[in-house]
């Protein structure tokens, strides 16, 4: 029933995006974004291919935003996105990889390991069949739990948490985390569960508390702050600036408190959501994908609120994955020069 739920959500979401959908009405940016000088974009391509889009569970926020985005598209332009639900950055990689999707929402950080075939692809080795469209928002590590006296990292130690699937990007970064405060896997319980799995089993007082990287607020934490009492682990300055220094993909991201409905904001690492394609993905599809993206933000950003982070400076600073000739060709017309293989 969730996941009938979870799906309807999204199916009303994209309803209402295809209805606000305007011509060629270039949407303005947030306020406090500054954006380089503008050419003039040329229509998006008339026509286009069916193109499958890998996103993340039901419960996440990149099979909510990720269908907005896909209805967004295929109104706008000529190439028609289908987004269907995903197992995270790795999956999403190893899929495209086997040419089961064109496209896919990934982590900054993971889709780094799968281009130079380290960490979660050292043993399988590397993926390079696919090229950066456009970093869309970033991920927070929110480590949630319902359990008051659990204030800092260091105090998971003995706790049962869940980690994430095992090996996935949330896993590496629960490992990094804990790593940054001296603790390692053997200090924990850990469970190897995704986010609506953890959502439940932290409602159920299965386990003590559970790593989830997304966009806040995520689908999962906000059902299970409507159940009970929520909690988020603040990282101080310090073990930030260790991590920081260890893994500089990551960046200190502060969560406010009216995110969750909490009493105060919540200091925290993040890495970047970003939208990758395979390289035999046409050019003009991908053309499509950006224009629909953001000549729309306006659109997009009345039906999920991750649409107020797309900016095209943030779009364009993926320096790890070269893009794709379309995302190129798009970017170029506002002026932005991405480097491409």
């Amino acid at each position: 029933m969730k996941k009938f739920l979870s799906l309807l959500m999204a199916v009303m979401m994209m309803a209402t995006v295809l209805a606000g959908c305007g011509g060629g009405k270039t949407a303005e940016q947030p306020a406090d974004t500054k954006e380089p000088a503008q050419e003039e974009t040329q229509a998006p391509a008339a026509t286009g291919s069916d193109l499958t889009f890998t996103t993340g569970g039901s419960s996440g926020t990149y099979y909510a935003f990720g269908s907005v985005l896909a209805g967004q598209i295929s109104d706008c332009t000529g190439s028609k996105i289908t987004a269907v639900e995903g197992k995270g950055s790795q999956g999403n990689i190893e899929l495209m990889d086997m040419n089961g999707a064109q496209l896919g929402l990934v982590q900054s950080d993971v889709m780094s390991y799968a281009y130079s075939g380290t960490n979660l692809f050292a043993e399988t080795g590397k993926v390079d069949c696919f090229s950066t469209v456009a970093a869309l928002y970033m991920e927070q590590v929110q480590i949630v739990t319902c359990d008051p006296s659990i204030k800092t990292v260091a105090d998971l130690k003995g706790k049962n948490v869940s980690i994430g699937d095992s090996g996935s990007g949330v896993y590496y970064n629960a490992i990094d985390v804990l790593g940054a405060y001296g603790l390692t896997e053997q200090d924990i319980n850990p469970t190897y569960q995704g986010f609506g799995d953890s959502a439940d089993a932290l409602k159920d007082g299965k386990i003590d508390a559970a790593f989830v990287v997304a966009g806040a607020p995520t689908t999962a934490v906000t059902e299970l702050a409507s159940a009970k009492d929520v909690y988020l682990v603040s990282l101080d300055d310090e073990h930030i600036d260790a991590l920081l220094a260890k893994s500089p993909y990551y960046s200190k991201y502060v969560i406010p408190a009216d995110t969750y409905g909490l009493d105060s904001d919540t200091t925290t690492v993040a890495v970047g959501a970003v939208v990758i394609a395979r390289d035999d993905v046409s050019e003009d599809d991908i053309y499509n994908f950006c224009s629909g993206v953001f000549e729309h933000i306006d659109e997009i950003t009345a039906v999920h609120a991750k649409g107020a982070e797309l900016s095209l400076d943030f779009a364009t600073s993926v320096t790890s994955v070269p893009y794709h000739p379309g995302a190129a060709k798009y970017f170029a017309e506002k002026g932005i020069d991405v480097p491409t293989k």
